[in-house]
């Protein structure tokens, strides 16, 4: 059984549910085991790349399956009233990520004195091909929320994680992720992955009938 094409721009999701509010955090290289690491320099830091699967037969020989590469480019993060959008161009995909309220209270001409306090997410996804690294170029601070590798993932498992813009983020193939939340109206992000990009995707509202709540805060 195949997936579903998403259309990320336009997701079928309730006007209002529940938020299961997610645990913040401060980055640092003990924090982030299992799910990443710190970046401080963007231009060297090498992406895992995974080998292609093969569940059965002979093997995949050696040195092989995993020629691809990476993809480079930069990732914007922008907000649009109550809405939070991201473009990603080194694969040319763009997303309506999530909003500061529910969806169907979101505006796109609000006008706010303050920050928003928090971004609703309806999705996640992980790379099973490769990791990825965002470094912020402007040296914004920014929250982003990940999850341990396991297609049992629930939303209870992400924790949001909260880096201060002097360095980056590298996650690993397999964890989950969605976008790099800077804390500022808009950002953009040095990006490296694996040129096969596929996607392995959690809806919020369709499994659990909750929107991801992601503290927008430093720490």
């Amino acid at each position: 059984m195949s997936a579903q094409p998403i259309d990320y721009l336009a997701p079928d999701i309730p006007a209002s549910l529940p938020w299961a509010t997610t645990k913040l955090v401060r980055a640092t290289n003990e924090t982030l085991k299992g799910y990443g690491e710190l970046v401080k320099d963007y231009n060297s830091y090498p992406i895992e790349i995974v080998q292609w699967p093969k569940p059965n037969g002979r093997p995949i020989d050696a040195g092989t399956g995993d020629q691809a590469g990476t993809k480079k480019g930069i990732f914007e993060f922008w907000r649009e009233g109550d809405y939070f959008y991201g473009r990603n161009n080194a694969v040319h995909d763009e997303y309506l990520l999530g909003w500061s309220v529910n969806p169907g209270e979101a505006r796109k001409d609000a006008i706010h004195e303050s920050a928003p306090e928090r971004i609703l997410l309806w999705h996640a996804n992980y790379h099973p091909d490769g990791g990825q690294l965002f470094f912020p170029l402007d040296n914004s601070p920014f929250v982003t929320p990940l999850a341990l590798p396991g297609d049992d993932v629930t939303p209870d498992k992400f924790v949001t994680f909260y880096f201060d813009g002097t360095q980056g983020l590298y996650i690993h193939p397999g964890v989950w992720h969605e976008g790099i939340f800077p804390l500022v109206p808009a950002a953009k992000f040095y990006d490296a992955q694996g040129s096969i990009h596929a996607r392995v995707s959690v809806n919020f509202p369709q499994e659990f009938n909750v929107f991801l709540d992601v503290p927008l805060r430093s720490i």
